[in-house]
């Protein structure tokens, strides 16, 4: 059901994000994207670059030259597996990213929608004009449509109004959120990873803690059910992201399909080992198979 990946105060974080979707390729195999960002001198912002397509993270990256455009600090990636929006068509392939008024933003998103006939439905309306067939792409429309200010609560207003399973990484200007739905049905997890040279903190998120191995990260802790976690400069000086909540749910739904097909033996999700987990359930399939 997709892989995303997120990387924060990285000199490489095109190369990180590359190695990161590299092993979470087991969980899209249709296309991949990353999205970075770089500060611009000359223009005093945040711009964003991209480079995706159709195929293997090793495809749409073959060409070691892409690396020396996507230049930045932070960066967004994505593997496809499609579920909603057709698998034809490269409008589909995520990240995607768009300029508001706010400034620039872009998502990398794991789940489904389930009210995204009915949103998608009142923003054509309201005149919203869709590149993608797509559930993810509603999100960055009801934020650049919120009231609100700053971009973490422009996304804290959109996520109100969609209802299902997500787990997802976004670039907002020069900052970077990573968000998971109330009842905590895609994993998330948090990581940092230390400059061996210089010593300087990077935040990490993926889908997996596999992920995490391959850039020599350290995992701290999934980000929780309903949790908007915002990493910026300011978290990177005080070595502590900031975090703002959904309104909970009164039962949480991991999704066993992670334990049983999607995840890696080797990662950690829903602060579990999917190895032990796996092991475990042949042992009490064993059980019962001998009663």
């Amino acid at each position: 059901m997709c892989g995303v990946f997120g990387v924060f105060n990285s000199k490489t974080p095109a190369e990180d994000t590359f190695y990161g979707l590299y092993s979470l390729q087991h969980r899209g195999q249709e296309a991949a994207g990353i999205v970075v960002a770089e500060y611009n001198k000359a223009r005093k912002k945040t711009l964003f670059k991209q480079h995706k397509g159709p195929g293997l993270v090793s495809e749409v990256f073959r060409d070691e030259q892409i690396f020396e455009s996507l230049t930045g600090y932070a960066a967004i990636g994505h593997n496809r597996y499609s579920t909603t929006g057709s698998s034809k068509s490269t409008n589909n392939i995520q990240p995607f990213s768009l300029t508001y008024r706010s400034g620039s933003l872009a998502i990398a998103h794991n789940g489904n929608l389930t009210n995204s006939r009915h949103l998608r439905r009142e923003l054509t309306e309201q005149g919203v004009i869709f590149q993608a067939s797509s559930d993810t792409e509603i999100i960055p429309h009801l934020a650049a449509r919120s009231k609100e200010k700053e971009p973490l609560h422009q996304i804290y207003d959109a996520l109100r109004q969609v209802e299902g399973a997500y787990s997802m990484v976004i670039l907002a200007n020069n900052q970077m959120i990573a968000a998971r739905d109330p009842f905590g049905v895609r994993p998330l997890a948090l990581g940092r990873k230390l400059d061996p040279s210089t010593g300087e903190l990077a935040y990490v998120v993926a889908s997996e803690t596999c992920a995490f191995d391959i850039i020599k990260a350290e995992y701290i802790r999934d980000i929780e059910p309903g949790e908007i976690l915002l990493i910026d400069h300011l978290a990177i000086t005080n070595e502590k992201p900031v975090s703002i909540f959904l309104p909970p749910t009164e039962r949480k739904a991991r999704c066993i399909f992670e334990y049983v097909y999607f995840a890696r033996p080797d990662s950690f999700i829903f602060e579990n080992s999917v190895d032990k987990v796996r092991r475990n359930l042949g042992k009490n399939l064993a059980r019962e198979s001998n009663v």
